[in-house]
């Protein structure tokens, strides 16, 4: 049996410069490795993790706290993976 679960967590932006293209391909990349949908809410907007273009729309700026909800079959390790990424500021050091 498939049960298909939704989740919701935040994360919070740490980056100095905020989610601008190269955290925010990042975190596109993390999400595309997972069969979940996950979108992610931020001041009304809620856009698809794995678009690009949906991420730099938000424009979120340091310490913005962002919702992410994600549905399927391995929606909470996808989440934990943003979470943990969004820790590490994405992996980029400036």
């Amino acid at each position: 049996m498939n049960v298909s679960t939704k989740v919701k967590k935040f994360l919070i932006i740490r980056n100095d410069k905020g989610l601008h293209t190269r955290p925010a391909t990042e975190l596109v990349k993390c999400a595309q490795r997972f069969k979940s949908q996950i979108f992610l809410v931020y001041q009304g907007l809620n856009v698809n993790a794995k678009s690009l273009l949906g991420i730099l729309m938000l424009a979120a700026t340091r310490g913005a706290k962002i919702e992410i909800e994600a549905e399927g079959p391995d929606a909470d390790e996808a989440l934990n993976a943003l979470i943990e990424l969004a820790r590490n500021s994405f992996n980029i050091s400036y």
